[in-house]
């Protein structure tokens, strides 16, 4: 698709470039832990503070609003003073937000210090695809770009496997552990640890290259093409990537503007799958997990033994979306998790159904559609873990023009976030009209996003982030106009 022949980078993935990928992954984990950790405190914090249903559900959905407000700005911030500065400030806030939450005396107070994790949050969920997609040769992108989800399940496997454990050491959540302070609280400031890891990491990472180029350092954007990327004709790729990227160096919102309800069609893309990867409800299961396996029958040590199930699970699948992502493509794996969950969905919805529910408002579920629920919600999380959950970073990562990357990524994440936090606040609503109308509207939603990619996506597998610049999307396809002509690219 390239005016020229693109040079060909080394055949073998480069150590160095995995290793810088890691790292700049480890946001992802931090992101994982800090927005799943709240899952074990979250009855706690509801007794402690004496909370109702609405006031829980905007106390656990608190941080997502930081994650949108983070999100939008890292863009901006990215341009200005490089992706590793954005990484850096993010650690200083994860670290910030676990001591505050941990020590919060009132629930202001402890929405205040989420929200502030939030912004952490929102930051590395745009700098960390974003960094990798520029810093990964194209043939490994997606396997590389898969790293941050999984980055993210680990990071929610750790903070339910830590709420566990400190649960069961302080003989419940709200019991007093270490110095006068509850297990919950614990749970929050054990958050401390990776947020030092990552600040430390990120401190050892090197410049995107299209940052430098864009900030006029060729040299040294050589210097990260040859010795992490592995690309042979270094002046070669700098020219593409200085044609691709232009040089306006105050990139806005602004420069997303188009012809399809005041934004370019590929942003609209990007905001849809960002939207449709939350309407699924899968932040539900990592949310309120434990919550929702005690209000059927489970008690409070096998409800969190239920949600690390469900977490490992999750690993699991992200390696099959690792191993797949840049062998088949990433819209057949998008519409065959689409299919998925909505099939398991609706089992969830159909076992539901059949609750029981007692005067204090407590569902049961009897007899065999117990183990339906459990299987359902496994093979929901399977699913969207090889296909949604990594896919839609991997594509968010690659799928702008240089010259937009993160900016219209910062709307996305931001939607993405927007999204996430409608869905977590009315979660507690829609379980109180009943889990059967609340999985019922999550499977309508994995079913229009079967619809929406089959018609809308287009492929990305194999293609130079350059080679993004000049499109058009057509029927869910890229094609490229010249001399009047539309051409389209397989």
């Amino acid at each position: 698709m390239s005016t020229s022949p693109a040079p060909i980078a080394d055949a073998k993935l480069n150590r160095r470039v995995l290793g810088i990928t890691i790292g700049a992954a480890l946001g992802g984990f931090l992101f994982g832990f800090d927005s799943s950790v709240i899952n074990g405190a979250v009855d706690s914090i509801s007794a402690d503070f004496d909370l109702g249903d609405s006031l829980t559900g905007f106390v656990v959905a608190s941080a997502l609003l930081g994650c949108a407000v983070g999100a939008w700005f890292a863009g901006g911030i990215a341009n200005r003073y490089g992706r590793i500065r954005v990484m850096v400030i993010s650690a200083i806030l994860f670290l910030a937000s676990a001591v505050g939450s941990g020590l919060a005396f009132a629930v202001w107070d402890l929405m205040l210090w989420r929200i502030v994790g939030g912004l952490a949050i929102g930051a590395a969920s745009v700098i960390a695809p974003a960094y990798i997609a520029e810093v990964a040769p194209a043939k490994f992108r997606g396997r590389l770009g898969s790293l941050q989800q999984m980055a993210i399940v680990l990071g929610i496997f750790a903070a339910l496997l830590s709420d566990q454990v400190l649960a069961e050491v302080a003989g419940g959540a709200d019991e007093v552990l270490w110095f006068g302070l509850e297990a919950w609280r614990w749970m929050f400031m054990v958050c401390v640890i990776p947020a030092l890891v990552y600040g430390l990491a990120a401190l050892r990472l090197p410049e995107s290259p299209r940052y430098l180029v864009f900030r006029h350092r060729k040299e040294e954007a050589a210097a990260v093409l040859r010795d992490f990327s592995g690309e042979r004709d270094v002046d070669h790729r700098i020219d593409e990537i200085e044609r691709s990227i232009g040089h306006d160096e105050n990139q806005s919102v602004r420069d997303l503007r188009g012809n399809r309800l005041g934004l370019m069609p590929i942003v609209w893309i990007g905001i849809l799958l960002s939207v449709f990867q939350q309407f699924v409800g899968i932040n539900v299961i990592f949310y309120y997990s434990t919550s929702l396996w005690q209000s059927v029958g489970f008690e409070e040590s096998q409800a969190f033994l239920t949600s690390t199930i469900t977490s490992v699970t999750n690993i699991v699948f992200t390696i099959v979306a690792i191993i797949f992502v840049d062998r088949i493509g990433r819209r057949l794996l998008l519409l065959v998790g689409s299919s998925g969950m909505f099939l398991s969905l609706l089992a969830m919805a159909i076992a539901f159904s059949t609750a029981t529910v007692d005067a204090d408002g407590n569902a049961s579920l009897d007899g065999a559609w117990g183990g339906v629920a459990l299987g359902g919600a496994n093979l929901f999380t399977a699913f969207f873990a090889a296909t949604w959950g990594p896919v839609v970073w991997v594509l968010l990562g690659e799928i702008f023009p240089n010259r937009i990357r993160a900016v219209a990524l910062a709307v996305a994440a931001a939607a993405q976030w927007l999204a996430n936090w409608t869905i977590t606040m009315t979660f507690p609503i829609f379980a109180h009209i009943g889990l059967t109308f609340a999985y019922g509207f999550y499977a309508a939603m994995a079913l229009l996003s079967l619809f929406f990619v089959f018609f809308k996506v287009p492929e990305t597998k194999g293609m130079e982030l350059e080679d993004m610049d000049g499109v058009e999307i057509h029927r869910g396809k890229f094609v490229k106009i010249e001399d009047g002509r539309k051409q389209v690219i397989d």
